[in-house]
């Protein structure tokens, strides 16, 4: 069961495509509100506006995005963070997430990220924690092909992953899925993370 649980939140979030020789469908990142579920059709409301139609599959998977105290940021903890880079090269989080132990290693590594323009992923191992000044905190993460000074300012959302449930797809509540696109255009996924108790999906 905690393997099945890891491997959908890895889908979940971070799609590689097939494994297959074939070249893969084109993914969607979606953050949004629900608007409606009717049977496997969700409705979103996407950030820019736009209301999309998503047909879900029959043994889809809800996961819930909790938020959780910052000293969950600590030495030896493996986590993913979007940063952005300052005039002076320091990369600044937009958020932490702290990976259950059953998702060590998940897409290890720095890359592009959608959150913001100019954003970047990095899912590593912090090796140091350090006060950043003003209440912040300055993590350096460890992957396999390199290292990362990243500063944690004091506001950012520090969130986790727990199993979820359909019950919490509901009008209103803060969605973040991969979708895929088929021939037809037409969007499919199958699973959905939901913002405990109105939290918006920060990664």
């Amino acid at each position: 069961m905690k393997h099945t649980f890891s491997l959908a939140l890895c889908l979940l979030l971070f799609a590689c495509g097939s494994v297959l020789a074939q070249a893969p469908a084109p993914t969607q990142r979606i953050r949004g509100d629900v608007v409606a579920l009717d049977g496997l059709s969700l409705q979103v409301k996407s950030r820019s506006g736009e209301t999309l139609a998503i047909k879900l599959a029959d043994n889809y998977v809800v996961t819930a995005v909790v938020k959780i105290d910052v000293t969950a940021i600590k030495a030896g903890a493996f986590v993913g963070t979007a940063t952005v880079p300052q005039p002076d090269g320091t990369l600044t989080s937009l958020e932490v997430l702290v990976f259950p132990e059953s998702m060590r290693g998940s897409n290890e590594g720095h890359y592009p990220w959608d959150l913001k323009p100019g954003s970047m992923m990095t899912n590593a191992t912090i090796v140091d924690v350090a006060s950043s000044g003003q209440g912040g905190r300055r993590m350096t993460l460890k992957y396999k092909d390199g290292e990362k000074s990243i500063v944690v300012p004091e506001d950012v959302p520090i969130v986790t992953f727990e199993p979820g449930e359909k019950s919490m797809l509901v009008p209103g509540a803060h969605v973040l899925l991969t979708a895929t696109k088929q021939p037809d255009g037409s969007l499919t996924a199958a699973r959905v993370a939901v913002g405990k108790n109105g939290l918006v999906p920060p990664m």
